[in-house]
């Protein structure tokens, strides 16, 4: 929205999750740079007034942003190094950490934010941790790494998720990343009870009572293989524990007179990635399973919007202005 307090350019932008994240935290986007056109529709279509850029990284050149962007984010890919792939790292030609440090350094940012699976922080990635690490604080910045829980902060799903933040030497750095939330987790049943309710079904209620815990994490898929289920066949375990079909994913909610295990439909998986309901994600069921399912779940981004804000809040009310400097020693 147009009265963020900070200025923010994202790569890598998918289907908004991180955006929207930073956006509630008090964000302003002047940039959102995606490959995919079906995504850069949605970003489109859920806030017309976003910049959003349809272009391969590769070729986004940031010295046209220098100096204007308080916090330059990204979920660079995650194939590299998810435990559902090779884990080739640097060596996948997919691997994006490359593109993400040239724009710290065309663009300057106040801040940076660059988010992965936890694969990222497995010891065989050590040597590559410590060079990504290195070049920030040769560039100018203090990094901070940790790994982040989505069910932390709200959100029903097991999601763990590498987060890196570094901040620029010229502002004091008492960034910490946001503390786990104290309110009751909340379960899959009481994130989707209203939704598996909507068309009548009798066994709702029974239902819920049923899907007592968090959702396994949400899986996408890659352009390739990505389909309209939730995951293989260890995945699809932990979701029938919780009285859901994971085979494929509904059109709509259970109706009357249903039985058996329900399905999640589109909408129950983006409520369970922390999406409002009006985020839409188009008409292709596939191509929506898989922007949900590979999205960084928007109260996570938030919660660390946030912290990173209180960084620059403070570095903005310590900022002496070159009007006063020049009155000062006239």
């Amino acid at each position: 929205m147009e009265n963020g307090r900070y200025t923010s350019l994202e790569i890598c932008a998918g289907a908004g999750g991180q955006a929207l994240g930073l956006e509630q935290a008090g964000f302003r986007h002047i940039a959102l740079v995606e490959l995919e056109e079906d995504y850069c529709s949605c970003l489109r279509k859920n806030r017309p007034e976003w910049n959003v850029i349809c272009e391969d990284v590769h070729r986004f050149d940031g010295t046209r942003f220098r100096d204007q962007v308080d916090l330059l984010a990204g979920g660079v890919p995650c194939p590299p190094f998810s435990v559902a792939g090779k884990q080739l790292g640097n060596e996948d030609e997919r691997d994006l950490f490359p593109e993400m440090l040239r724009l710290v350094k065309e663009i300057h940012p106040k801040a940076v934010m660059i988010e992965n699976v936890k694969g990222f922080l497995e010891p065989k990635f050590a040597n590559y941790r410590t060079t990504i690490m290195h070049s920030l604080m040769w560039m100018g910045y203090r990094p901070h790494i940790t790994l982040l829980n989505a069910s932390d902060y709200g959100v029903p799903q097991l999601r763990p998720r590498a987060v890196i933040v570094a901040i620029r030497n010229d502002f004091k750095d008492f960034f910490d990343f946001p503390v786990r939330l104290d309110s009751q987790t909340v379960t899959v049943g009481m994130a989707l009870g209203d939704l598996m309710r909507e068309n009548g079904w009798e066994g709702a209620s029974t239902w819920v009572k049923k899907a007592n815990k968090i959702a396994p994490t949400l899986v996408g898929g890659s352009k390739k293989h990505g389909g309209p289920d939730l995951g293989p066949t260890r995945a699809r375990q932990a979701w029938a524990d919780l009285g859901i079909d994971g085979r494929s994913i509904a059109d709509t909610a259970p109706g009357k007179g249903f039985e058996g295990m329900p399905k999640l439909t589109p909408r129950m998986m983006a409520r369970l990635q922390g999406f409002p309901d009006d985020w839409f994600f188009g008409e292709k069921k596939t191509t929506a399973c898989r922007m949900i399912g590979n999205a960084f779940p928007p109260p996570v981004a938030k919660a660390i919007g946030s912290e990173i804000t209180k960084v620059l809040d403070y570095g903005s009310s310590h900022i002496t202005s070159p009007e006063v400097l020049s009155q000062a020693f006239a």
